[in-house]
């Protein structure tokens, strides 16, 4: 019986093909996400539901889940009365749900969990996220993350997903945060054309992640499709690294209705171009479900 190897070794071997937004996939199964804890919510009250939202990634061919984990925080928990160990089990529970998915889907090619740990913003839930510049210090961050990135890498996942960071000092504060903890991680920056969304150019962003051997990936996600293809490449050039990229679907999200406005820009077609630019872990974020994850998958086994 053969081991399944190592994420970083697949991605040293060829592509992998990253699940879509879980966000999405819950709504479609008619789940209401319009709580501060957003998916996390679900990991208390309906698991069941995230484990089937998983399920749905890898039946479509995803190598790769992303667990419900983002917006779970033991500040964001505490402020609905969730208490510290039971926080700490809520964040441990996304792992081993994203595990049970891969048992129940019962593939022969290998499947990895990613544990998700979103930016300060998202605990805040106000779109800050989106802006960076919270006021705080890079040592401050760092405190704020490193316990949660602790339990989550006690609950043994593949890899730490450190994603849709806005902000080049938070990922400064990460790429320190995970140091130690014997799980690898990959970093992504959510960004608006060539810069990080608090306006840092992206090679500067990049280049921390170079020489922290806990990185095996680096790259985009909850971005527009279009913003991709250069940062793909810079993260390639600056870094040296995989790089992994998960895009929006393109849809532009209105806060004040809270609903997504326009059309979708993501085609599977795109993923050629990012692999060829260096992108070796590629799936979709917000609006990207298991319809376009299968496309992806389509596309790049082709080749």
């Amino acid at each position: 019986m053969t081991s399944t190897p190592s994420l970083a070794e697949a991605l040293a071997a060829g592509t992998v093909v990253l699940d879509g937004g879980m966000s999405n996939q819950l709504e479609s199964a008619g789940h209401d996400l319009s709580d501060e804890l957003w998916s996390a919510r679900l990991l208390a009250e309906q698991p069941e539901a995230v484990t089937e939202a998983h399920l749905a990634y890898f039946r479509a061919g995803a190598d790769v889940a992303i667990t419900a984990s983002y917006q779970a925080t033991f500040e964001g928990f505490a402020k609905r009365g969730i208490d510290h160990d039971r926080a700490a089990e809520l964040m441990a529970l996304s792992v081993e749900s994203a595990r049970e998915a891969a048992r129940r889907a019962r593939v022969s090619r290998p499947l990895w969990v990613a544990a998700s740990a979103g930016p300060y913003g998202a605990m805040l839930a106000d779109g800050s996220e989106y802006r960076g510049r919270y006021g705080l210090s890079v040592d401050e961050l760092e405190r704020f993350h490193r316990p949660r990135l602790e339990v989550l890498a006690a609950a043994r996942p593949d890899v730490l997903a450190l994603e849709t960071v806005p902000d080049a000092d938070e990922a400064t504060a990460l790429l320190r945060a995970v140091r130690g903890l014997g799980v690898p991680a990959w970093l992504t920056y959510s960004v608006a054309g060539d810069r990080t969304r608090a306006g840092q150019p992206l090679e500067e962003a990049f280049a921390p992640a170079a020489e922290v051997d806990e990185v095996i990936a680096v790259g985009v996600n909850c971005c527009a499709p279009q913003d991709v293809d250069a940062a793909v490449a810079t993260a390639a050039r600056v870094t040296g690294k995989p790089v992994v990229v998960y895009p929006n679907s393109g849809e532009t999200w209105d806060a004040e209705a809270r609903a997504w406005t326009g059309r979708s820009s993501f085609t599977a077609g795109q993923v050629k171009g990012w692999r060829q630019a260096g992108a070796r872990l590629i799936g979709g974020c917000c609006r990207v479900g298991p319809d376009a994850v299968s496309g992806i998958a389509e596309t790049l086994r082709a080749a």
